[in-house]
């Protein structure tokens, strides 16, 4: 069953200009339910433009966005958040770092639960402390503390939940461990898998990491040109190696992208 249907998807910034910039050029893609799908390709390929198309940050020039079975191609962006949940790169984007973690995580959690986030009852106060428990970060006895006197992998770590609370239809996370230090980022990462294993989101992670788009979900894709140019999975994933990806890229997509290319952000 799929989860997300996009249908030739156009986008075109500046058109008709010497600015024109085609982001989107006629992609199609289909992502089964429960699929976590790993997305490479250099700087300009799309990635983070697709992203924001299946946000509704733009209206599209042509296609369909199809997310479990409703079309929402016109659908306002802040209705879409209510069934996706997103995390950035930036640790600060997303989160009100004058709030506590509580209150945050309120917020969050009432795009499908009580409108009223200032009154957060036992109940939920202690669904949230078994919830950043998880982490292994100490962050369920810090509810009190303001987001923004958390590092910089507390507070990703922190959004990861706060993305995830209302069990959205669909997760997207665009580069979101890139500004981490290596430590913090592989704790981030290890959460995420973890986290994405015991709920069964569906997933899309935008990575520059050859190896970490191999080794993590079911499925990777590689961007070019505002184009899925390589989609691979089950034993042909599982058998590539990074050196192995950027020449079957360059076999599938018809020119020589140096490796520095192709990993570029």
């Amino acid at each position: 069953m799929s989860q997300l249907i996009l249908e030739n998807l156009r986008k075109a910034f500046e058109p008709g200009t010497l600015n024109e910039k085609i982001a989107l050029d006629g992609l199609s893609l289909e992502i089964a339910k429960g699929d976590f799908v790993t997305i490479l390709g250099s700087n300009g390929a799309g990635k983070s433009t697709l992203f924001n198309a299946v946000l509704g940050k733009f209206p599209l020039d042509s296609g369909s966005v199809v997310l479990d079975g409703e079309d929402i191609t016109w659908q306002k962006d802040y209705r879409r958040a209510r069934s996706i949940g997103c995390l950035y790169q930036n640790p600060l984007r997303g989160t009100a770092p004058n709030m506590t973690i509580e209150e945050n995580l309120a917020l969050a959690y009432t795009r499908t639960a009580s409108r009223s986030f200032f009154a957060v009852h036992k109940r939920d106060s202690a669904y949230f402390r078994e919830l950043l428990a998880h982490l292994k970060l100490g962050l369920e006895d810090r509810m009190k503390t303001k987001m923004g006197l958390l590092s910089g992998g507390q507070r990703q770590a922190a959004s990861l939940v706060m993305a995830t609370i209302a069990r959205p239809k669909l997760l997207l996370l665009d580069e979101h461990t890139a500004a981490l230090d290596p430590a913090t980022s592989a704790q981030v990462m290890d959460t995420t898998r973890r986290l994405i294993a015991e709920t069964g989101l569906t997933a899309l992670m935008i990575t520059h990491d050859m190896d970490l788009a191999l080794d993590c979900g079911n499925r990777t894709l590689l961007m070019d040109a505002g184009r899925v140019v390589l989609d691979v999975s089950g034993p042909e994933r599982a058998a590539l190696t990074p050196r192995g990806l950027v020449d079957l890229f360059r076999a599938r997509a018809g020119h020589n992208l140096s490796d520095r290319a192709m990993l570029s952000t």
